[in-house]
């Protein structure tokens, strides 16, 4: 991915950068989060890399330790089960709100989604793959037409990044690719049912591709991975 051509950073820049270099994994978890470095990294004041350090941790994505700094967050072996619980409680049946209110644009946007995430594996590039594929997930809340739960769902799917980035062992916990092709079938047959019960067992094989023993290294580097 190419870094955003951004002139003069802002804190809101800045933690939609950050936020993305996480879901992407170029930052993974245990990564620390140094503001000196973060500062020269973007050109800004230690004031506004705080600012942004501190919106990421409401969304649980950057942990703010007491006398120790910011470091990406670790999900627990705990957290990453109910993470993906609620995930299970609530998508299921988004998807099939999202089925009864599916129009052609929403099919054609889902459709070049899926495109550019198999675009993405092709390239080998996991980390954009990853987010295109929660973004897919994000649009099916979306056109759903329920934001609070469009809400819940986007935080819990960030944080599922961060579950994966930890925890996987095999290429399907990008999603499986006929998983998000069968979704679109039944959204384009209008097909409630069966879109709710793919979504169901989408998310059981996106568990079961998960090591809760495996652990990604963080970069040696904040600003090389940033930079990418």
């Amino acid at each position: 991915m190419t870094k955003i051509e951004i002139t003069t950073w802002t804190s809101d820049a800045v933690i939609l950068d950050l936020e993305r270099a996480i879901h992407e994994h170029r930052l993974p978890p245990g990564t620390k989060l140094g503001e000196d470095e973060l500062g020269d990294a973007y050109g800004i004041s230690r004031t506004t890399v705080r600012a942004a350090l501190l919106a990421l941790s409401h969304r649980h994505l950057v942990e703010l330790k007491r006398n120790r700094g910011a470091f990406v967050a670790q999900p627990s072996i705990r957290e990453a089960r109910e993470v993906f619980e609620a995930r299970a409680l609530l998508e299921p049946r988004t998807a099939h709100s999202a089925a009864t209110r599916m129009t052609e644009m929403d099919l054609a946007l889902l459709k070049t989604n899926i495109c550019d995430e198999h675009a993405a594996l092709d390239a080998g590039e996991n980390g954009r793959a990853l987010f295109l594929s929660g973004q897919f997930h994000i649009e099916i809340a979306r056109i759903a037409d329920q934001s609070t739960i469009e809400t819940f769902i986007s935080e819990l799917i960030s944080r599922s990044s961060l579950i994966i980035a930890l925890y996987w062992r095999r290429r399907a916990a990008l999603c499986e690719t006929q998983a998000h092709h069968a979704l679109l079938d039944a959204f384009a047959n209008r097909d409630a049912a069966l879109a709710e019960q793919l979504m169901k067992s989408h998310l059981l094989d996106l568990v079961a591709s998960l090591d809760l023993r495996n652990v990604t290294q963080p970069p040696t580097s904040l600003r090389e991975a940033l930079q990418r």
